[in-house]
């Protein structure tokens, strides 16, 4: 039996074996064949597995999302079996003798370059689509696995980290629980694995032996413990851990259809985060009041090219209608710094955090976010839409990103396209400026919600993503939490609603500073609406507010 310790950064026990992700190789092998009747059929039998590969997730996209979100599969079927694509690769191999890796890499180069050059927008556009199936055909060839899983069964997915396109393309029924190398307990991993509802450990190093592939694993992201081949008394133990977890769970889900009221009256909303409108059915059978944080940068990262106004009108409308009556508030863009997309193409920054990123993205590329703002307008007519931006640091980009939402409104109006006249607009509070000068943005918006990991990133100066400097990334910080309680007050002397969506929402040893101070609604992942309620439920604010406020305002130093 081998017995590692990392972080647990998704709490619960799972059982099952080892897998490494697999990343597609980027180098392409050149060689000579002898055989070039052989090498085309190598060919032809990828061709065919991409095209039967693509029909599917046509499939998946259509029944997800609609007609307009299967057609790039589609087109990229199209541009797989296209003849003059086919006969140039056929070319390269029967008359150079070239391997087909090499061959496929070649004129897609050859290709990409000849749409780029093309006058007409439409025809540029098809150099990200030969691209992505080229890509797609190599990775065939070279046995490279699409998504990083290639197993039959569940598996304990082990990596070093995830990026968060590498998240996204994911299946989700073959992950039990994550193990990473490095990362930190507000990495994407560690935020999927909670949306999930799974278990994960961070921080593990080099622990993890690539010859522990395949064997047994067993994983408590409660006390951040990896065992490997246990031995049958621990098996045992893990098994009752496993049972008594599945317990649990029953007794929580006594608490569906309760009210989030604590013992002396108060109440306060429970809302889910979500990155993909698949991630609603699992809201709603946790029996969450609404969506408190779509992150709608995950249709982007879904993407090889800009998605269109059409495809992201499927993705917000499902998430209304599936929603019913229920608030869901669908962040804009938020990508740069840790979520980086190639297509949009932007340069290399030092200090990318800090630099062009989120809402600073949408107000230097209107064109972007005009495209945005029109498909959540038009699916606003369909549900209870908040449209949140992020990464707010002045009044001046709230007043500007308003105006281009009254633009986009009086397009629709003009095109006699319906829309909701009932969409509040709300920014994210998740830099110190923002903070400090929430008194005058709460005059320009309709509520406030917090995003506590970028918060605490900004007012301590700790990098997020470094995990070497865990113990000094700290959101319980009285830094934190006093700026938190300033954005409740002004909030509420302005008339509008304040809430937390970062990952601190389901800190349950903070929820009595949350309802102490004001805050209004937490969003949290879907496994932690039943936990949170129960908190809240057995709650006493009157009883707690005092000796909360003077810890956070006064001398005492509990928060310290």
């Amino acid at each position: 039996m081998i017995s590692i310790q990392g972080k647990g950064v998704s709490t619960g026990i799972a059982i099952g074996p080892l897998y490494f992700y697999q990343r597609a190789k980027s180098e392409i092998v050149r060689a000579t064949v002898k055989n070039a009747e052989k090498e085309w059929e190598r060919f032809k039998a990828s061709q065919e597995k991409a095209i039967e590969q693509l029909g599917k997730l046509a499939d998946k996209a259509r029944e997800e999302a609609g007609d307009e979100a299967a057609l790039l599969f589609e087109t990229h079927q199209l541009m797989a079996e296209d003849l003059d694509y086919e006969e140039a690769i056929q070319g390269l191999i029967e008359e150079e003798f070239l391997n087909a890796e090499a061959a496929v890499s070649d004129v897609c180069a050859q290709f990409a370059e000849m749409f780029a050059s093309m006058d007409d927008p439409y025809m540029q556009a098809r150099a990200a689509d030969v691209k992505d199936v080229s890509s797609r055909i190599i990775s065939i060839l070279t046995g490279a696995v699409q998504g990083g899983i290639d197993s039959d069964v569940p598996v304990i997915l082990a990596a070093d980290d995830l990026a968060p396109s590498e998240t996204v393309q994911l299946d989700k029924s073959k992950i039990l629980g994550f193990i990473t190398e490095g990362g930190s307990g507000s990495s994407h991993t560690a935020i999927l694995a909670r949306t999930m509802g799974i278990p994960a450990i961070i921080g593990v190093g080099d622990q993890i032996k690539k010859e522990y592939e395949g064997r047994e694993v067993i994983i408590d992201g409660t006390k951040g413990q990896i065992i490997v081949d246990s031995d049958d008394n621990t098996r045992k133990v893990m098994l009752a851990k496993l049972e008594e977890q599945k317990k649990t769970r029953e007794m929580l889900e006594k608490l569906k259809g309760l009210e989030n009221k604590t013992k002396d009256g108060q109440t306060i909303r429970i809302y889910c985060n979500i990155g993909s409108p698949d991630d609603v059915a699992p809201v709603l059978g946790n029996d969450a009041g609404g969506i408190g944080l779509f992150r709608s940068e995950f249709l982007y990262l879904n993407c090889d090219d800009y998605p269109t106004e059409d495809y992201q009108f499927e993705a917000y409308k499902k998430v209304l209608s599936d929603m019913g009556d229920k608030e869901v508030v669908i962040r804009t863009l938020d990508i740069g710094a840790d979520k980086q997309i190639g297509y949009f193409d932007l340069p290399k920054e030092e200090n990318p955090a800090m630099g062009n990123r989120a809402l600073r993205i949408c107000l230097n590329r209107p064109e972007i976010f005009r495209t945005q703002l029109r498909a959540l307008y038009r699916a606003s007519a369909f549900g209870h839409l908040c449209i949140m931006f992020p990464m707010v640091t002045s009044v001046w980009e709230v007043r500007e990103a308003k105006k281009m939402c009254e633009r986009v409104k009086a397009e629709l109006t003009a095109e006699g396209k319906a829309f909701s006249n009932d969409v509040q607009i709300g920014i994210m509070i998740e830099t110190p400026a923002a903070a400090v000068m929430s008194d005058r943005l709460a005059k320009e918006v309709d509520f406030f919600s917090c995003g506590t990991n970028d918060l605490t990133q900004y007012t301590l100066a700790c990098d997020r993503q470094n995990a070497d400097l865990g113990r000094f990334f700290n959101p319980h910080h009285p830094a934190v939490l006093r700026l938190l309680k300033m954005v409740c007050d002004n909030a509420h002397k302005n008339g509008i609603w304040v809430g937390i969506c970062g990952e601190l929402g389901a800190d349950l040893s903070l929820t009595d500073t949350f309802l102490s101070i004001g805050i209004d609604e937490l969003s949290v992942s879907p496994r932690a609406v039943l936990p949170l309620r129960q908190k809240v439920r057995d709650t006493n604010v009157a009883q707690v507010r005092d000796e909360v406020l003077s810890s956070l305002l006064g001398d005492k130093t509990q928060l310290s």
